[in-house]
Parts: structure tokens; sequence; C-alpha cells
């Protein structure tokens, strides 16, 4: 509703305003009169008249109703007191790309997507990124005015142009499973609100937009999410991979995510490599039983950056020997390229502690430790450097 209200008001903050109007009528009225036959077409014609007596009072009402008119006449909609609009996709699909339109801020694409498309309120879009209700609704009223300043069109972006808008679609996207699969500060390892939540935007997006990159993205989230519940002990601390229980993986999405990589594309795009990475731990029976070598091969698939440079250089560990690891580990920590990053120390504590170089793995733990950002994380390096050194 507040896609297509978008769409034909051209203004935000109208149509947020007339779809929850037109909830909060629902609510006042259907206990009483009884649920209407066709709810959905109840709704939005609520929402449209509520949206016009809003621009009514606004004085721009004649103009717009004008508008209103010329754009139900030139797509041929029906009017919405007999359905719901046939375009409903279209306008969601309309709604994900100008979100996430680069030409606003990061951190405000990410507060629009989940305010508009997701529906959740300011409220809970700031405890999400620990910011204050006034920060967040700051974010979302700058993002909503840019959209209108800087006149970005509300649309689906032109064949030649979708490639580069919809990775940043996806990067939107996979920046809030992330935030849900491993927190960036706090008491709490995960977030899975947050996290399923962007499982629903990006299934969502993968039934208005099939393209396997939206696919290799949605099989990396569910095959990541299937480990939740065995990630975390009773405590809430962490519980590495290889200690994890893996019967307590979720199988359902563990076959949903392994069917959607069943047929990979002729060249993979880098969240469909990512997903197979995973693929390869979702159908291990053991840790010991991984194919490392695999996994070292997917990531010399995967375009360079720090964080695949450090798990790659892990997966070589694993693979050919915990000191080949290290020695890649050493030269990205000369580089400077990760600073200041505890999966790093980690990643070199661990990799010391299986080539049997304890004095080492205790200063790196140590580093990883004052690096942590989140307290379960914190309580396992130490738990790990105590079983080193007996303190």
């Amino acid at each position: 509703m507040v896609a297509t209200l978008i769409r034909r008001t051209g203004d935000w903050d109208v149509a947020e305003e007339a779809a929850a109007g037109a909830f909060e009528r629902a609510v006042t009225t259907w206990p009483r009169d009884g649920v209407p036959r066709n709810p959905g077409a109840w709704l939005t014609t609520a929402a449209r008249n509520l949206a016009l007596d809003r621009l009514r009072r606004r004085g721009v009402e004649a103009a717009k109703l004008r508008e209103w008119s010329a754009m139900e006449e030139a797509s041929g909609e029906p009017d919405p007191a007999d359905a719901v609009t046939e375009h409903d996709g279209d306008d969601r699909l309309r709604l994900i790309f100008t979100c996430a339109h680069p030409a606003l801020p990061l951190e405000a694409r990410v507060a629009l997507t989940l305010r508009t498309v997701a529906g959740l309120t300011t409220p809970e879009v700031a405890r999400a990124f620990l910011v204050s209700e006034s920060t967040m609704a700051q974010r979302i009223v700058r993002a909503k005015a840019k959209i209108a300043n800087a006149r970005i069109p509300y649309r689906v972006p032109q064949p030649e142009d979708l490639p580069e808008r919809l990775d940043g679609v996806l990067a939107v996207l996979y920046l809030v499973y992330n935030e849900g699969y491993t927190a960036s500060s706090g008491d709490s390892l995960q977030r899975l609100d947050l996290a399923a939540e962007a499982i629903r935007l990006t299934r969502l997006l993968a039934g208005l937009l099939p393209h396997p990159e939206v696919t290799g993205l949605l099989a990396l989230m569910l095959l990541q999410h299937a480990r939740s519940a065995a990630r975390v002990d009773a405590a809430g601390d962490l519980v590495p991979l290889e200690e994890q229980d893996r019967s307590r993986w979720n199988a359902a999405q563990l076959a949903e995510g392994l069917a959607l990589l069943a047929l990979p594309p002729a060249e993979p795009g880098p969240y469909h490599v990512q997903a197979s990475i995973q693929a390869v731990h979702a159908r291990a029976a053991s840790a010991a039983a991984t194919d490392w070598p695999a996994i070292l091969a997917a990531y010399d698939q995967l375009p360079d950056s720090p964080i695949v440079a450090l798990n790659r250089a892990i997966a070589l560990g694993m693979a050919a020997g915990p000191r080949e690891g290290l020695a890649e580990l050493e030269r990205l920590a000369a580089s400077g390229r990760l600073p200041a990053h505890h999966l790093l120390p980690a990643a070199r504590a661990d990799l010391s502690r299986r080539a049997g170089l304890l004095e080492a793995a205790a200063v790196h733990y140590r580093a990883a430790i004052d690096l942590a950002p989140t307290d379960p994380e914190r309580r396992y390096l130490q738990r790990r450097l105590a079983a080193l050194t007996g303190a």
C-alpha cells in the first residue's frame, strides 16, 4: 500500500500516514461492521481517500487529482474498490531501488529500507543499530528530503543500469543481515529478528526480480542463518563452527539454501560463490569432514578484499596446515589493510595454537580480546586464552 501510494502521490509522508490511517480505521470499524469481503481493496480505498484528504488540506488537491486520474487512465489500473492494484509487485520493486539509491548515504539507505520496505517502526530501526530514536528519525527525514530535493526517480533502473544498481540493493540487504548475524557491538552475539528481516526482504526481492545474485544472497543468508541456534550456548556465549552441535542446525533452511544453489549460473557472482562456501559446511557431516580445499578454491574466485584475504588465509591454514595460513595472515597484517579488527588477531591466535606456537597464540588472543566488539566474543577469546595459559 505504501509503495503504491508513493507512486500515486509522489509524497512519502502522505503515503505512510494514509496507510497507517487506513489500518486505524479498520481496527475501529471492522469489529463493529464485520471484515469486508476484500480486506485489501477496503484498505487501499481507505488509504487512497485519506491521501486525497491530506493533499486537499495542503491545497494541492486539484492538481494532484488530475495527475492521479491521468496515471490511472494511462496504466489502466482497476479502481481500488474492486481489487488491490495489479502493480503492487512493481511498486514494491520501485520502492526497494529508491530506498537503496546510491545518491543516499549508506546509513540512510539501510534505515529507509527497514523503515519503509520492511515496515519496522523508527524506534525498532534505532534499536537495531544502537542509536537514539531521534538520531534515526533525523536520518530517515534527511533521506526522504534528499529523494525529493534531488528528484531521485521512483522507478526500477533501466536494463543497462540494473547490474550496478542491483549490487547496491544487495549490499544494503547483506549489511542488514550481517548486523543480525554477528552484532557490531553490545551484549548479544546475534540479533535474530534483524537477520530474519533481511531474509524476508531478500526473499521478497527474489520473487520480484529473479536474478542469480539475488538467489545467491538468499541462499547465503539461509545457510548461515540455519546455524543460529547452535552458534551460542545456554548462556548466550559464542560456540565456534567446529564445536557446534550440527543436529541443532535448521534442516528446512539448509534444504532451501542448497536447493537455491542446485543450478549454478555460468558465471557465479560473489554472493553465489560465498553461498557455495557455506554449502560445503552445510554438507559436511562433521567439522573434520569439511572439504577445506574446495572452500579455498572458492575464495580464489572472489574479488580481493581484506576480509576475503583473511578468510582465505584461514581456509589455507585448514587445508594445507596452520603455518601456511599464518604466513598469509602475517602478510595481511603487514599490509595494514585490516587495522584494529579483532578477527585478524583472533585468526592468528587460532592458527598459532594449532601450530603449537603457544606464546604467540597468547599474544594474539590478548590483542583480539582488547578489540572484540561484543561481550560474547570477548568471553570466548578469554576462555581460549585461559585454556592456553592455565590462567
